[in-house]
């Protein structure tokens, strides 16, 4: 057992120093002791991973299980009107993200290729298409607007919506249904109804596809005998989800990011073949998704450590991003930096699926942004804007800009 003391009270959260930056108390933590006991809010003792190396090696080790039901998944802070976890969670059919092999590989196999890099760069100019129609549409207001709603949040929703099948038009309903399950202190009630919601919704839609499949991801799943509508269910929920949440909060707090940065945001603009690194240090350097969780399925040795077999392990993904082991200067934003080390896409056998369609996205939402507004900037102080630090996806809900011309 590790001699350093446990963190006291879970994980601190809050991004206290800055609204780019890991908390204080993680980077002291990460420096001290980057595998370190940690103690959960309900007093069970877990281990938090907070150091590059360490997180790199855990991901890829398939003794740490991603499966909820072999053991009780304990969340590292409180969550108001929500009891402590003590049994585990019931697998949830087609939510392969939370699955081991072989139930992972089968199902994750079944979509790899809709997923390709060749298939997502034959899909690039469509993209761009997306993003400059929607960057016309924002064009055509009177400033200031909120780049969330008009932009950031828009363009990767509509990209999977159009991949997967599910009409744009029901954006309304089940994007309340998704902002309600993502924050991190809704009552147990609110959030069981967010997920029966969206899940109600989407199983109606993989039915009506089983039965008129048309020329998309789920329809072409829904072909399959080997699919239960349970688990067409669990994989719409998982590829909505994920396919547009992470990336809407990378544009958006992607642009916030650069317009604080007005050096690093001029030579963008001055250079974009600079945009696929500055992507990559985006990535990196803001950590959207941050916390992942593990399941020690034996004795595992990580860092100088000896995790026990049924211990928790809570990931920081932010703090082993801003590692200065592998990255230098960390805390600095710098769009010339070679990022692809970063873990933000994760490592392994769950590496984010979808992440040349998400690199695809950026790419063409900043450089459109950027040639089209050539003097876009904040409406509003930087300190009024309002941070996603109720919700389980960083980022900003909203991010007021204005702009004085508009570029072809």
């Amino acid at each position: 057992m590790s001699q350093t003391p446990p963190v006291p009270h879970g994980l601190p959260m809050e991004r206290d120093a800055g609204p780019f930056d890991p908390p204080r108390d993680i980077s002291r933590l990460r420096e001290a002791c980057p595998v370190s006991p940690m103690i959960f809010p309900d007093g069970h003792e877990g281990w938090l991973v907070t150091g590059h190396s360490a997180a790199r090696q855990l991901m890829a080790d398939t003794r740490f299980s991603s499966r909820l039901d072999i053991g009780p998944v304990r969340i590292p802070y409180e969550v108001p009107g929500m009891p402590a976890v003590t049994e585990p969670s019931p697998q949830v059919p087609g939510l392969f993200v939370s699955m081991d092999p072989p139930d992972h590989t089968r199902l994750r196999r079944m979509l790899t290729g809709a997923f390709t890099v060749k298939r997502m760069k034959e899909l690039e100019g469509h993209i761009t298409d997306i993003a400059e129609r929607q960057l016309d549409e924002m064009a055509r207001l009177t400033p200031p607007v909120d780049l969330v709603m008009e932009f950031a949040l828009p363009v990767p929703l509509l990209v999977i919506c159009e991949l997967l099948g599910v009409p744009y038009a029901d954006r309304k309903s089940f994007q309340a249904n998704t902002a309600k399950f993502m924050e991190k202190d809704p009552t147990l009630d609110e959030k069981m109804a967010a997920y029966t919601g969206l899940t109600t919704y989407l199983s109606e839609l993989v039915t009506r596809k089983r039965a008129a499949p048309g020329e998309d991801i789920l329809s072409d799943l829904s072909r399959r005998d080997d699919l239960s509508i349970e688990e067409l269910t669990g994989i719409a929920f998982l590829l909505l989800l994920a396919g547009h949440e992470t990336t809407a909060n990378m544009l958006g707090l992607g642009a916030f990011a650069l317009l604080e940065h007005p050096e690093q945001l001029a030579e963008l603009r001055a250079d974009p073949d600079l945009m696929p690194d500055a992507v990559e240090e985006l990535l990196r350097y803001l950590s959207v998704a941050d916390i992942f969780f593990r399941y020690a399925t034996e004795d595992i040795a990580l860092g100088g450590e000896t995790i026990g077999k049924g211990s928790t392990v809570v990931v920081s993904l932010l703090a082993a991003n801003h590692d200065p082991r592998r990255f230098d200067n960390p805390a600095t934003l710098d769009i010339h930096r070679k990022a692809r080390g970063h873990l933000s896409f994760g490592h392994g056998l769950h590496q984010c699926l979808g992440q040349q369609l998400a690199r695809i996205e950026m790419r063409a939402g900043f450089a459109g942004l950027l040639r089209r507004f050539p003097t876009l900037k904040l409406a509003i102080p930087a300190g009024e804007v309002r941070l996603r630090t109720n919700m389980n996806i960083y980022g900003v809900h909203e991010l007021p800009v204005t702009w004085t011309e508009t570029a072809p």
